[in-house]
């Protein structure tokens, strides 16, 4: 398809997850919460201009923070002044014995004075506030997140996966030998129907194989186009401390948000977060259980997700640590995951093609 794009001479209008088409063209038009904003060139050029768009919306919202908390800072020490000028005025009209008529008016003026400015800070903190509140709104969702599942680690001699003579029970019948140890990183690619996501699924033990053995040697989890796994009524932390009663939810908390799944949205139903969140709820069900998976197998994990999401979701699998089999016809996302290694499914049979 890229390539008849290319020979194309007409004007288009393309519609994509695709950053390989989308670095093809000319203009990119985001829509956004904002509307539309506009940005010649390609994909790349675009990601490097909304990156220093994001420096500076997070130069600026620290900039008003600061003025925020200077400007606090000084209302507290100016009504700290006030009042004590007041306590200082009624201490001397007590003394000079003034008449009532006298003090209560001296009383009057102050509370005056005080609401007055008691008035005036309001604004100012509720104009601080919008100041802070517009900077933030500048900012997109970060798409960058944290994962802290150390007990993924494999070392290299470890053995992950054998499969001797497997012959799959649909798309390609040719047999396949496979040795993997280590956290070795491989892609499985070919054309539709092909076979590759039955071959995870015949790893995975969903499916049986026709002939041949298959033996998974570490713990190893299986995330299917649908995420099937993930209960669609139940929430992500309810699910998460299923899979592991040892850790505090406390802990659980926090590691779901250094995924990019904050407070408000743990406790929701799955079935009401966006794809992006299912699939970081889906994998932190299977890195954070008690037993966290050393061998990943994802069958199109970025189906469905918006860009922001598919960055995510990139950032994420560079830090996993374990072995890792994915299924992808994204170009983009294969070529930031580190991978070692392609196993092609092709009409002769099957290709192991190193990186």
């Amino acid at each position: 398809m890229r390539e008849q794009l290319q020979r194309w001479r007409g004007g288009l209008i393309l519609i994509s997850h695709d950053r390989l088409l989308l670095d093809d063209m000319q203009r990119i038009v985001e829509l956004s919460s904002a509307g539309l904003r506009s940005y010649s060139g390609g994909y790349a050029f675009y990601r490097e201009v909304r990156r220093q768009e994001q420096d500076n919306a997070q130069r600026e919202l620290q900039r008003r923070k600061l003025e925020r908390d200077r400007q606090q800072h000084a209302m507290q020490e100016q009504r700290e002044r006030q009042e004590h000028r007041q306590a200082k005025g009624r201490k001397e009209a007590k003394e000079a014995n003034q008449a009532k008529i006298l003090v209560d008016r001296q009383k009057e003026r102050s509370q005056t004075s005080i609401a007055r400015l008691a008035t005036q800070h309001d604004e100012r903190r509720q104009r601080l506030a919008r100041e802070v509140s517009e900077a933030f709104e500048q900012l997109r969702e970060d798409s960058a997140v944290l994962l802290n599942a150390p007990d993924c680690e494999l070392p290299e001699s470890r053995g992950v996966l054998l499969l001797e003579s497997l012959r799959l029970p649909y798309g390609n019948a040719a047999p396949l030998d496979l040795q993997l140890n280590g956290p070795r990183r491989v892609a499985v690619t070919g054309r539709n129907g092909s076979g590759k996501s039955t071959l995870l699924k015949v790893i995975a033990g969903v499916l049986g194989p026709v002939a041949g053995s298959c033996e998974v040697k570490v713990r190893s989890a299986y995330l299917d186009q649908h995420l099937a796994a993930l209960a669609p009524e139940r929430s992500v932390l309810e699910q998460l401390q299923e899979r592991n009663r040892v850790a505090d939810s406390a802990v659980l908390r926090t590691r779901l948000a250094q995924l990019g799944l904050p407070a408000a949205r743990v406790e929701l139903p799955s079935a009401l977060l966006s794809g992006g969140e299912r699939l970081k709820a889906a994998l932190a069900c299977e890195l954070y259980a008690e037993q966290p998976a050393q061998l990943l197998l994802l069958d199109e994990p970025d189906n469905h997700l918006d860009l922001p999401s598919r960055e995510a979701l990139e950032n994420l699998l560079r830090q996993y640590r374990g072995a890792l089999l994915v299924v992808s016809h994204d170009e983009a996302l294969l070529g930031r995951l580190g991978l070692e290694a392609r196993l092609e499914c092709a009409e002769g049979g099957w290709r192991w093609l190193s990186e």
